[in-house]
């Protein structure tokens, strides 16, 4: 019969101190000592459970490593690892790198085990009452209170760094799932459905190459950042009404899109815009050679049109029959 003492470990103080101190052996019966840092017996004894549990389920050193790993190591290693592209767009990557600023600021000198539920609330919380902060070439200027947007974001991102910890076996569990929002997020991400009479609204106050952008996408539902805006001339087929999409958030839109008379007629028109340049949405001032962003002149446009500010990537049309589609 085993020794009990030998497979389950023990509890015990040292002589020099009140803190409790564990002692078992790992899956190659190496022994193992450790310090629980605290003086309860009760705590010390789930402390000695949980490793033996790890133990058992070949999880010690995954665990051990989780507990010694600093949390801006673990953000920097999420970055390189599971950020960048092919894993995540470039764009993603570089809104992570943003958030990922200010989460480091905020837990700086923390382990990643010590990131705890009321920790995060308390970061959001105090985030929510900072002013946006332009830098300038003589130092900074304050604008108004943070969108709650704009936090939810830097929580999500934390959400997904720790998740990854979580499969990694770095952390037992998630602790932004005990976690509230402090305040409502009010429509977040939802579509917003444009209604003819409002498109043309749109249209009739935008410059002619926005105009053509926002009947392509209307009509067709192609991303605007990530399949549209790169286009090149070279993958519409206009005899047979069809653009090709070669690259795609998700492997169903790598396809070929069959064009409506009106995202036809704007293809056209937009062709006749840039005609010596190979991208359908050219621009000098950027070095991949197409424009890269809408914000100023969306905003524009809507704000001449009198309509009420909502995102181009997330706009579409009703159903036919004038209903919007739930959800």
């Amino acid at each position: 019969m085993s020794n009990r003492r030998r497979q389950d470990g023990v509890v015990f103080s040292r002589k020099d101190g009140k803190v409790l101190w564990i002692r078992y052996r790992d899956r190659n019966g190496k022994r193992c000592r450790e310090s629980t840092g605290t003086e309860d017996c009760q705590e010390a004894n789930r402390k000695l459970r949980e490793r033996l549990q790890a133990r058992d389920g070949n999880l010690l050193e995954a665990i051990r490593k989780g507990e010694s790993l600093g949390f801006e190591e673990w953000v920097d290693s999420f970055l390189d690892n599971y950020s960048k592209p092919p894993i995540r767009a470039q764009k993603t990557h570089e809104a992570n790198q943003r958030c990922a600023t200010h989460l480091k600021a905020a837990f700086t000198g923390k382990k990643l085990v010590e990131v705890t539920a009321d920790a995060i609330e308390d970061y959001l919380r105090h985030r929510l009452r900072q002013r946006v902060r332009r830098k300038l070439a003589k130092g900074y200027r304050e604008h108004g209170i943070l969108k709650s947007s704009t936090v939810h974001q830097e929580f999500r991102v934390l959400r997904r760094m720790l998740n990854v910890a979580v499969r990694k076996k770095l952390l037992a569990a998630n602790p932004c799932a005990g976690v509230e929002f402090p305040v409502r997020v009010k429509g977040l991400f939802r579509p917003h459905y444009v209604t003819w009479s409002e498109q043309r609204t749109i249209e009739a106050r935008a410059p002619e190459y926005l105009r053509n952008i926002v009947r392509i996408i209307t009509e067709t539902g192609l991303r605007v950042y990530k399949e549209l805006m790169p286009m090149k001339k070279e993958q519409l087929d206009l005899t047979n009404a069809m653009v090709w999409i070669p690259d795609s958030k998700t492997p169903n839109g790598v396809a070929e899109v069959p064009l409506t008379p009106l995202a036809l007629e704007a293809f056209r028109d937009q062709m006749r815009l840039s005609p010596c340049s190979p991208y359908l949405f050219p621009s000098d001032k950027n070095p991949s050679g197409y424009q890269r962003t809408l914000k100023t002149t969306w905003e524009a446009a809507l704000r001449r049109a009198q309509v009420p500010y909502f995102r181009i990537t997330i706009c579409a049309r009703p159903m036919p029959d004038g209903s919007v589609p739930e959800g």
